[in-house]
């Protein structure tokens, strides 16, 4: 019993540690990719688990990857608690450069009224578009962000945009969690893309001019 007692004490002890351990990371890479203050005021505590499945790409906290490993929408996880509802945001703050940003923040995808993290439940705002940064335009960041709905279901007024409408720019993200009451986001995670070949693919998708 006694032994039994150690081990379940031993486990826990070593969950908080990581626990502890990963919201440091997230809140230290946030704050040295600037993405405080850039977008956010306050880095979210948890990790927004992203991957790619048709590439086998994952974002990891500012890790390089690129158009073509993200131009499919990734499957998207974090630690929810039942039945709560959440909000799930993409945004490029580096458009079309980071050292001029004039078009900051483009909306690669919005999701609102997710139940716990089953994204796919979840009501669609802006269809994913994936990364197209311009050519030359150095790395950009992109930010994935989840908000919990502490008022539960929202009313969102936003025009829904499909993934061939380009009118994304001039998003604020930090605008629109304050515009519906969502707070701080409570977990998130990023990775840097930068041009590559696929990007003029994307480009000639966007055909939608409303």
């Amino acid at each position: 019993m006694k032994q039994t007692l150690s081990i379940v004490l031993a486990v826990t002890v070593t969950w908080i540690a990581f626990a502890q351990a990963q919201d440091v990371a997230v809140s230290e890479a946030f704050a040295g990719n600037e993405i405080v203050p850039d977008v956010i005021s306050q880095a979210p505590a948890g990790l927004v688990k992203v991957t790619y499945s048709s590439s086998g790409a994952e974002a990891n906290l500012g890790n390089e990857l690129t158009p073509t490993q993200v131009k499919e929408q990734p499957t998207v996880s974090w630690d929810a608690e039942p039945g709560a509802l959440y909000t799930l945001v993409l945004t490029d703050p580096d458009a079309p450069s980071r050292e001029k940003p004039k078009m900051r923040e483009w909306k690669h995808w919005v999701v609102v009224n997710v139940p716990e993290s089953d994204v796919a439940a979840g009501e669609t705002v802006a269809e994913y578009i994936g990364s197209a940064p311009p050519q030359n335009s150095g790395l950009h960041r992109y930010v994935f962000l989840v908000y919990k709905q502490t008022d539960g279901k929202v009313q969102f007024d936003e025009p829904k945009l499909s993934n061939r409408n380009p009118n994304r720019g001039k998003f604020r993200v930090a605008e629109f969690a304050e515009k519906y009451h969502l707070g701080s986001p409570i977990a998130g995670n990023f990775y840097q893309a930068q041009y590559d070949d696929y990007v003029p693919q994307v480009y000639a998708s966007l055909t939608e001019t409303k």
